[in-house]
């Protein structure tokens, strides 16, 4: 009498890890990171205007420098892969011209809230889909994301804007929330619309959905963290 094997006991064969992303998708998520980059250290200059002195002008556009630096980072690695940038961030012009339309900052306090909250929806969704990638491409996006010096000033100053003046919590609060609906709609846009940054998102075992609820919990907790409410 032969054996029978059940299907639901366990094997020792080992579960194959996920393929690696390939290289067309590894430079369409380079491109989108770096589009992000040199658009980001062009909206803070132009933002820097709108400080109410100079000297936060001044620290404002010399975090920006460190935008630019990034850019070139990810410019340069594009290169090495073959790619040139400015066709590799071309498919993605539009979702930012989209999303910076629609998010214009009125004043300074606006301003920073942009920089603190809306570029960290970005940076939260590359934290994630970069998981999936090989050394080399990840330790670079990790590096680019640890940038964090605009991020810090804009934090400390809506901190202080909240405790000098409690009646500034519910606008700027109002316009988080708005920052962070146009940013998430925006990132699922993008994704949708591109297959390979699709299957990088879902190589892992996860979801669009899932990736899209967890920049929203990290959303929540960043509002929080400067005395906005959600």
């Amino acid at each position: 009498m032969s054996e029978t094997t059940d299907p639901a006991a366990p094997t020792d064969e080992p579960t194959p890890a996920p393929a690696a992303p390939s290289r067309e998708a590894v430079i369409d998520l380079l491109g989108l990171l770096a589009l992000g980059e040199l658009l980001a250290f062009e909206r803070m200059v132009y933002d820097a205007r709108l400080a109410p002195d100079l000297g936060r002008r001044a620290a404002l556009s010399e975090a920006a420098v460190g935008e630019i630096r990034n850019y070139r980072r990810l410019a340069d690695r594009l290169q090495e892969l073959g790619a040139d940038p400015g066709e590799a961030m071309a498919p993605f012009k539009e979702a930012f011209r989209s999303f910076d339309a629609s998010t214009s900052p009125r004043d300074w306090l606006e301003a920073l809230v942009k920089v603190y909250l809306g570029d960290a929806v970005a940076d939260d969704f590359f934290r994630v889909v970069s998981a999936g990638l090989e050394d080399e491409d990840r330790t670079l996006i990790e590096t680019v994301l640890a940038e964090t010096g605009a991020s810090d000033l804009a934090a400390a100053e809506i901190r202080a804007a909240v405790e000098s003046d409690p009646a500034v919590t519910g606008r700027l609060s109002l316009w988080a929330r708005r920052l962070v609906g146009e940013g998430i709609n925006r990132a699922q846009g993008v994704a949708a619309a591109n297959e390979r940054l699709t299957g990088i998102i879902v190589g892992d075992g996860g979801t669009l959905d899932a990736l899209l609820r967890r920049l929203t919990r990290a959303h929540q907790d960043r509002m929080k963290s400067v005395g906005l409410n959600n």
